[in-house]
């Protein structure tokens, strides 16, 4: 029997199992400056201990995506290891504040899986949910990956999509307890915008971009220890259809994040994400921009110091944001990369 993981492959999976993801990861100080280093996120609360205590947390925490990014890297070697690509994100709720010396791990259930017309393919759909050592759930969240079949010839799964929530609703949402942002310090955010200024229907272009260069790329996905092939193995994937490793879609999530500073400064926490897709794919060498579109807006149940904000961003490549690019009659716009779903928090008057 062999002593290697090959990874898990279309017909594999079963609708109901139940998969128990290695290696358990404290993170710390030095994870955050990392992951700082890399995408340059500029929002206070992550940013600074003085702002973060001053807002009722013991605390700063660790940005929400470095959480979302090491609890998904539990899952690549048995979910995505032999994936072609991965889809898209739905019903994904962050629910506790995740600090340097906590340590997560992660489960996931198969809830769904499609064989694809080619027979060489199938897409799986998983519920991961990540815990702390004290086996709270920090998040949880939905995703669906195409994932290559070992042999073209073995039968099909009886098909099984689930259904999922168009979006997390508001009743869902919440801020973290023992909290308060009344009186949050603008001038150590940066803007002056709250979360009373934005109105539905509003768009921000972010301006600025970002190249991303090859070396940051490994590095960040090494970080999460997401350890799928496309990323990482040019001998292989200079075969594929490719010719090169793709970028990990949420490096691209990451940085329109960061980017999303400008013009939205004081969106502090990610609540939610109600579904996200990676459009096309990213190389290095791409430069990434970003805007975004409030398509709602509304009060946190039992909160009167902050509210909630639901925004759709774009990502793109090599275009900038100034015609604010999007979906076209039959797709999207030539350089659109991501289009992501979510919910912020953002302190209000």
């Amino acid at each position: 029997m062999s002593k290697t993981n090959t990874g898990n492959f279309f017909e594999d999976f079963k609708v109901g199992q139940v998969l128990t993801h290695a290696t358990p990861r404290t993170l710390n100080d030095g994870d955050r400056a990392l992951y700082q280093a890399l995408f340059g996120s500029r929002f206070s609360l992550q940013s600074s201990d003085e702002v973060a205590r001053a807002a009722g947390y013991p605390q700063s925490p660790v940005d929400d995506l470095l959480a979302f990014h090491v609890v998904f890297g539990k899952t690549v070697p048995d979910v995505s290891l032999n994936a072609v690509a991965n889809l898209g994100y739905a019903d994904c709720r962050f629910l506790k504040p995740v600090y340097p010396g906590d340590t997560l791990s992660t489960v996931s259930k198969v809830i769904g899986l499609k064989e694809n017309s080619d027979g060489a393919t199938g897409v799986v759909y998983v519920r991961s949910i990540g815990r702390n050592q004290r086996s709270e759930i920090v998040l949880e969240y939905v995703r669906w990956v195409m994932v290559r079949k070992r042999d073209k010839a073995s039968p099909a799964p009886v098909t099984d999509v689930p259904e999922l929530p168009k979006a997390v609703s508001v009743e869902f949402l919440e801020a973290p307890q023992g909290t308060n942002f009344a009186g949050f310090d603008l001038a150590a955010s940066g803007s002056a915008h709250l979360w009373d200024d934005y109105a539905v229907g509003e768009k921000v272009d972010h301006v600025d971009g970002v190249t991303i260069e090859e070396a940051e790329h490994m590095m960040a996905t090494r970080l999460y220890q997401n350890t799928a092939k496309v990323h990482f193995n040019q001998f292989t994937e200079g075969q594929g259809r490719f010719g090169r490793r793709l970028i990990y879609g949420g490096h691209v999530i990451s940085l329109a994040r960061s980017l999303s500073f400008n013009g939205l400064g004081n969106a502090q926490l990610i609540a939610a994400v109600n579904g996200g897709r990676h459009v096309a794919p990213c190389f290095a060498g791409d430069t990434i921009f970003a805007w975004s579109e409030v398509i709602d807006r509304a009060e946190v149940k039992g909160r009167r110091d902050i509210g909630a904000l639901r925004l759709r961003t774009i990502a793109t490549k090599n275009l900038p944001c100034e015609s604010f690019p999007g979906a076209v009659d039959k797709g999207y716009a030539d350089g659109v990369i991501l289009d992501l779903d979510y919910w912020v928090l953002m302190p209000r008057r």
